[in-house]
């Protein structure tokens, strides 16, 4: 990789998270001295999308996204659902409905049938205020897609996405970008790799979800946005590309998504 400062944009972190309690300002200033020019900073919780919010406010390089985490399906509710709306009416940095979707991998999650209840909700909500999605899915496929299909008017991203080609493309047919992570640097990647060689570049979008899923060399430490660096040059070199060009790119289709 090369040793110059490449403008980057990260279309997911979370920077509210308490991972970045200690040194959140010195982290963000830090990772605006290598290069990183944007952050969408994503809601999990309500908590989290007030925080992500907040640091929009505070940082002309971060934007944010208010959602609801499947994990917190149980938070949703016409009240909650009345505050993003307020919030959004209000303030021109939330360019997103996010983190939203299923996640079935964790038994302690709650139930299916409450997670796709919230999900639609926030989808329509989305559809209500013409925003694009960030869509969270595990082990969900078959469910995110249907419900994905139930709102033809919405676009957005699958983030840290983890399905087939057979899915991706489906996710593609639909307008969906697809959000790629350092998933891609690890030695077992072989999945996202096929994926990667057959999403169509101005689809892509390349993301740290700080600070979890550090790229190698950082894999294990705590993420941050100029990890992305890492990710950016695997999809470089996936697809043949030079470093800066391809990473232009991404900031293109990252502005082009969420209207910034």
């Amino acid at each position: 990789m090369e040793n110059k400062i490449i403008n980057i944009f990260d279309s997911h972190a979370h920077y509210d998270d308490s991972a970045f309690d200690a040194d959140r300002d010195e982290v963000l200033a830090e990772i605006q001295q290598l290069g990183v020019i944007g952050v969408i900073n994503c809601g999990a919780s309500l908590e989290g999308a007030r925080m992500s919010v907040e640091l929009s406010n505070q940082h002309d390089f971060i934007y944010s996204a208010v959602g609801i985490h499947p994990e917190n399906a149980g938070e949703y509710n016409l009240e909650v659902e009345k505050e993003f709306k307020n919030l959004t009416s209000s303030n021109g940095k939330i360019r997103a409905i996010g983190e939203i979707g299923l996640d079935y991998y964790w038994e302690e999650n709650p139930p299916r049938e409450l997670q796709k209840e919230v999900f639609r909700k926030q989808m329509k909500l989305a559809e209500d205020l013409s925003l694009p999605v960030i869509i969270h899915d595990r082990d969900a496929h078959k469910d995110t897609l249907e419900i994905m299909k139930e709102f033809p008017n919405v676009r957005g991203v699958v983030h840290c996405f983890s399905g087939s080609v057979e899915f991706a493309k489906e996710c593609l047919d639909l307008g969906y970008y697809i959000g790629f992570t350092g998933v891609v640097t690890f030695k077992n990647a072989k999945k996202i790799l096929d994926v990667a060689k057959e999403v169509p570049l101005e689809r892509m979008l390349v993301e740290t979800d700080a600070p979890y899923m550090a790229p190698v060399p950082n894999r294990g430490k705590r993420n941050q946005s100029n990890y992305i660096l890492s990710i950016i040059d695997k999809l470089a070199e996936i697809k043949g590309m030079d470093i800066n060009d391809i990473s232009q790119t991404f900031i293109k289709n990252t502005r082009s998504l969420f209207e910034i």
